[in-house]
């Protein structure tokens, strides 16, 4: 039976550990063509490793799959587009563009320098951008493609230490929406996935109290690889009517999530003074506020199942 990539070829970024390695194992178990991108970096941005991306590539060949390794800085623009001219070169067309690629340099926020700012935009956002920029001409030519971007829920309800990751997260969400809307005409659709997972890149959240370590073995619990279906299937000609949606994925659970709509509107026909919001229009809106503290787990205080 043919796997739901077969005569695909995905782009992966990011894909040499964690996540991004169980997406690209997936996919080419599925009979996609993988380029697998990873410079290798340690998980501030910093250095660089041939051997994950190589790692990962080789694992797939030597169980009959067909993959490249790419070692590009997707926050190079001409870097980036290398990712998808490998694909093109090798493989002869691009059919999706998984953007998983990621950084973290987390501190909070008044003790956060420009450079820890721009170096998490550049990778997590930019990123995205460049890759995905770079894929658009093939898509629009082929009228079909799939663009998968790896959001989190730091974007989406927020994080504490993590105003860079944050915007870059949120901001890529937008990023995706626009690129639906601007690219429905030709066939080519973007989505968004929330990964609850352990990685590296939840493997730096401090676990010195009793509360910090259950939260630590909760998300241990929740594997990368239960990730990967999501985005074999969105990557696939099974999610054609599928686009400008952000799903998540917690362990077995799979969510999708709202996008930020009016839950309740106040009018005044003679117009609002300052005084009148605060008298009359915050009293009848602040049962609707959301908390001004909360964070991913008040969201979500269950167990992952």
């Amino acid at each position: 039976m043919a796997g739901m990539l077969e005569g695909k070829v995905v782009a992966i970024t990011g894909a040499g550990r964690g996540i991004g390695r169980e997406l690209a194992l997936l996919c080419a178990a599925e009979g996609a063509a993988v380029i697998v991108n990873d410079p290798g970096v340690a998980q501030e941005g910093d250095g660089a490793d041939a051997g994950p991306a190589q790692t990962t590539a080789d694992d797939i060949v030597a169980a009959g799959g067909t993959a490249h390794a790419n070692l590009a800085n997707v926050a190079d623009p001409k870097a980036a587009a290398s990712i998808i001219e490998d694909a093109v070169q090798r493989f002869a067309r691009i059919d999706a563009v998984i953007n998983n690629a990621g950084i973290l340099r987390d501190t909070i926020w008044h003790k956060m320098s420009h450079e820890d700012w721009t170096a998490v935009i550049d990778v997590n956002l930019t990123g995205p951008y460049n890759v995905s920029k770079a894929a658009t001409p093939y898509f629009r030519e082929q009228k079909s493609g799939s663009f998968i971007h790896f959001t989190s829920t730091s974007g989406l309800i927020g994080n504490i230490g993590q105003a860079n990751y944050s915007a870059a997260k949120l901001g890529l969400v937008a990023l995706s929406q626009s690129i639906a809307l601007d690219m429905a005409r030709v066939g080519v659709r973007s989505n968004c996935i929330a990964p609850f997972a352990w990685s590296r890149m939840t493997a730096s959240i401090p676990a010195d109290t009793p509360e910090a370590q259950a939260r630590v073995a909760a998300i241990k619990a929740m594997s990368a690889d239960k990730i990967a279906p999501l985005a074999v299937y969105l990557a696939s000609d099974a999610s054609a009517d599928v686009t400008n949606q952000v799903f998540g994925v917690r362990k077995n659970e799979i969510m999708l999530f709202s996008k930020p709509r009016p839950i309740k509107s106040m009018i005044k026909l003679e117009g609002w003074t300052a005084q009148a919001i605060a008298d009359e229009a915050i009293p009848a809106l602040r049962p609707l506020f959301a908390k001004p503290d909360e964070v991913s787990r008040d969201v979500f205080p269950y167990d992952p199942v």
